[in-house]
């Protein structure tokens, strides 16, 4: 298995159409957050074949994908990080959580960050010292930001909720939609697991946060509810 073998494997299932709709959809044109990103149109669960197929490409292939102009290319190289880390001892773990952080710049799209960070980066962390993800939520990075919140997400599974309400703090004041939708996201994800964690929240900051974070983080209350934070 090699670098030729899995490009290949990418680019039979390409398709122009759905790749033109994915530039669309993932904002790729000039001043957008995904300015530049080029797509071939393969769906996700066809990376998640070809992922499984080559998942033991070597460190240096999985390198080259993730430093590709290519977003499908990054994507497989991120879904064969994931199947490598779960099989890992802490030796390969502690490479690849190294790797995922030396090559922010690369996993510099909502759905990339989504499908990996909290799969590497938060289970990486679930037993170690977190001040990290501080240091990611103050990036000038939009996307070291995002991977900073959904990392927590390997810790509200565990029903470990600090992380993810200092993290939220910190980014009441971003200014970007996709953080507002990823602290949403992660406050509701807190919900689920303990209601009363989230209302402490949404008492103190509800009137200040920014409306589409509160929207998502509201997104399972009744609508008397939602009607009541709203409106604070």
């Amino acid at each position: 298995m090699n670098h030729t073998a899995i490009t290949r494997a990418i680019h039979q299932q390409a398709d122009t159409a759905r790749a033109i709709h994915s530039m669309r959809f993932f904002k790729t044109g000039t001043r957008e957050y995904g300015e530049g990103d080029i797509f071939l149109g393969l769906t996700v669960p066809m990376q998640r074949t070809i992922a499984k197929t080559f998942r033991d490409l070597p460190m240096p292939t999985i390198l080259k994908l993730l430093h590709s102009t290519y977003h499908e290319y990054r994507q497989i190289a991120l879904f064969i990080l994931v199947l490598q880390f779960e099989r890992g001892d802490t030796r390969i773990q502690k490479q690849i959580v190294d790797i995922y952080l030396s090559n922010t710049a690369c996993i510099n799209n909502w759905d990339l960050v989504d499908l990996s960070a909290h799969k590497i980066l938060g289970v990486w962390l679930r037993t170690r010292n977190r001040k990290i993800l501080a240091r990611l939520a103050t990036s000038k990075s939009l996307w070291e930001r995002r991977i900073a919140i959904i990392s927590t997400f390997a810790f509200i599974a565990e029903r470990q909720f600090e992380d993810t309400i200092a993290l939220s703090t910190i980014l009441l004041q971003d200014t970007h939609d996709l953080i507002h939708k990823a602290v949403g996201w992660a406050l509701r994800e807190v919900g689920k697991k303990d209601i009363n964690v989230l209302k402490h929240f949404l008492n103190v900051h509800a009137k200040t946060m920014p409306r589409t974070m509160l929207r998502y983080a509201i997104e399972k209350f009744p609508e008397s509810k939602r009607k009541q934070y709203l409106t604070m």
